[in-house]
């Protein structure tokens, strides 16, 4: 894929842009917004961008492309662009938008490296950043026209049908076309984008999980009231739902896309299925098992969820009754503050060394990112195989810039 060239040239200056990328994905971003401050107040989520992690996700994924064309020249990273590209399908981006991120990009990797970007070093990393955005593009076409919609057209008015208080910061909301038209398809575990107006004028989107089966004429989505932690803000579009959408409202909702998904082998074959979630990382597991159930999937099925307490645990219980409803599933809640008579093996982090991991099991998960990385270790050291594992992060993609 990287021409020979430029592969020994992104080689030799790998170090030196990694190690810089931080401070290019600083300057990037500031020099974006300042030339289109609608990207800010109406496409990237503003809470992201004041805690940094939108650009720690940035820098991480090109760090992470690069590498890939290094180490395999003769594969694409698909796993990786596939679930980018659902992201930004969701947001409507649109092909024109990758040839303004490359000029505020380029500029503030010249405005950070100075002269050590010579000719050949800019013409190299160029080559990198084009072959991830026609691949990103390619992809996003795809996913546009599976759903039969023009490239960033994937937004529809929605009328609030009922929503339901889950918790005492988690509610649902249930949604239905406001043309009438019917509700579109989904897969189990995709998830939606929600454009709201807040009092500023600002139009935030943010990404929610789809909580109930395909096939309905409504949908459903969970969200949880963000209350952050200094110095992260509280969240602007969760608390916004929270504080003041209510029945007969209308909201602003893309087309489902979403890649943690059960493939068609999983669904007619007999391997074994762990579902682990933690907080609202339960939503997308839920459409899963209400899918499961409602097939009548007979192979085994593991659930696994931790939890602050059983009063935080949103939709507890759907979550025990649809693990009910399948003929070979056991499900296990762990409980940082359980209510009395909880087991003792069960209370704490999720630990699943007490579980037994049917040889051949895929996993999915949906959770805060330790919880993740350590059920993925424990999933590993059970023999699980890593390409078997999947997951879904809520928000920016950290894993990438972690590794």
């Amino acid at each position: 894929m990287l021409s020979e060239k430029s592969a020994a040239t992104v080689r030799a200056t790998l170090p030196a842009v990694g190690a810089a990328l931080p401070a290019i994905t600083e300057r990037f971003y500031a020099r974006l917004f300042a030339a289109h401050p609608e990207l800010l107040r109406d496409l990237f989520n503003r809470g992201n961008q004041a805690a940094g992690v939108q650009r720690q996700a940035l820098a991480g994924s090109i760090a992470a492309f690069a590498v890939h064309l290094l180490d395999h020249p003769d594969e694409r990273p698909d796993v990786m662009l596939g679930r980018i590209a659902h992201k930004h399908a969701s947001l409507g981006v649109t092909a024109e938008q990758y040839g303004v991120v490359h000029e505020h990009l380029f500029a503030a990797i010249v405005e950070v490296l100075g002269e050590a970007v010579t000719p050949e070093v800019a013409a190299a990393w160029d080559e990198v950043y084009w072959l991830m955005a026609n691949a990103l593009i390619a992809v996003e076409a795809r996913l546009y026209a599976e759903r039969g919609v023009a490239a960033g057209d994937v937004w529809r008015e929605w009328t609030v049908e009922g929503r339901t208080e889950e918790t005492a910061d988690v509610a649902t909301f249930r949604l239905r076309p406001a043309d009438g038209a019917p509700a579109p398809g989904f897969r189990p575990g995709q998830y939606v984008s929600v454009q709201a107006e807040l009092p500023d004028g600002a139009r935030q989107i943010r990404q929610y999980s789809l909580s109930g089966a395909p096939g309905s004429a409504t949908l459903s989505i969970t969200v949880k009231r963000v209350r952050g932690e200094a110095p992260d803000p509280d969240g602007e579009v969760s608390l916004h739902l929270h504080a003041r959408v209510r029945e007969g409202d209308r909201l602003r909702v893309s087309a489902p896309y979403g890649d943690l998904v059960l493939d068609a082998s999983v669904l007619g074959g007999g391997a074994p299925l762990l579902l682990a979630s933690a907080g609202i990382g339960c939503t997308p597991m839920l459409s899963i098992l209400e899918h499961l159930a409602g097939a009548g999937h007979r192979a085994p099925v593991t659930v696994v969820h931790g939890d602050r307490s059983p009063a935080d645990h949103a939709l507890r219980a759907d979550h025990a009754a649809l693990t009910a409803k399948l003929p070979d599933a056991s499900a296990h809640f762990w409980y940082e503050r359980p209510e009395p008579g909880h087991p003792g093996d069960r209370t704490g982090l999720v630990d699943l060394s007490s579980v037994a991991v049917a040889p051949g099991t895929r996993a999915y998960l949906c959770g805060p990112l330790p919880f993740m990385r350590a059920v993925r270790g424990q999933l590993l050291d059970q023999g699980v195989a890593a390409a078997d594992i999947h997951y879904e992060v809520f928000g920016p993609d950290l894993w990438l810039a972690d590794n």
